[in-house]
């Protein structure tokens, strides 16, 4: 119970400061908007519509999959304002597991990015795709599950900085490449060997893959899927246990 407590107190902590942050939550809904609207609408007019899947809606999942990834990762950032500020060390100092931080951190980082999912996802009709109810509940898990693979793997990297600027640095030599490596806005096996060697090391790829499998379960060419939707499962759920531990044994060095 005690565990569970210090899970919810995090939990709760993070989505109070995320809803107050009012500009916080128009840009992390507004970035994926003009992904989708500006950058699909414009590099649809280039890429033919293939295998009754147009470019837009190729994309889809790429979008739902950034929003994924810098809500989840950044919301990692918590943790070196928590370490510059003290308050880390107030629950460091806690008669609580390491883990249960690091679980609280990552489910936190869970909720808010599966949230504004949510939202991203109701567009689906706008731009032509027909969901059935089983796809969408399909498509939130997958969103919950990769949420929380990315957030542990953003508080992994945040556990061994003490100061914004060298973490914010990390982030932007290791976010985009996610992202463009990722299959979100051209297929996996189209990439260059080199290229298709990185995106397999990559957790946000099996997540987009997944999300394929589900919103285009009929695609097997090109727009499809790059994966089998058991593989892409059992390697997000992998790298989160991964990324735990790993960050659950940084923090026990700092006590």
């Amino acid at each position: 119970m005690i565990e569970a407590r210090a899970v919810y107190v995090i939990v709760a902590r993070e989505y109070k400061k995320f809803i107050r942050e009012k500009s916080r939550l128009f840009s992390a809904i507004a970035r994926p908007l003009l992904w989708l609207f500006l950058v699909g609408g414009g590099m649809s007019r280039l890429v033919p519509a293939g295998e009754g899947v147009t470019y837009t809606q190729f994309i889809f999942p790429g979008i739902l999959g950034m929003t994924i990834l810098f809500t989840s990762i950044f919301s990692s950032i918590s943790i070196i304002w928590d370490k510059e500020f003290g308050f880390m060390k107030e629950i460091l100092v806690a008669p609580v597991s390491r883990f249960s931080v690091v679980v609280g951190k990552a489910m936190s980082g869970m909720f808010l990015s599966t949230t504004q999912a949510v939202v991203i996802l109701a567009l689906f009709p706008f731009i032509g795709l027909k969901l059935g109810l089983l796809q969408i509940v399909g498509v939130l898990l997958v969103c919950a599950v990769l949420s929380f693979a990315i957030a542990a793997f953003g508080i992994m990297l945040a556990s061994f900085y003490e100061n914004y600027e060298s973490f914010s640095v990390i982030m932007n030599f290791i976010v985009m490449p996610m992202f463009f490596l990722s299959g979100a806005m051209y297929p996996v096996k189209l990439l260059p060997a080199p290229l298709k060697a990185l995106a397999k090391f990559n957790p946000l790829t099996y997540g987009i893959d997944a999300l394929k499998n589900i919103i285009f379960p009929f695609q097997s060419g090109r727009m499809g899927a790059d994966f089998s939707l058991l593989l892409d499962l059992a390697i997000i759920v992998a790298a989160a246990v991964v990324f735990v531990l790993i960050a659950g044994k940084a923090f026990e060095r700092k006590t």
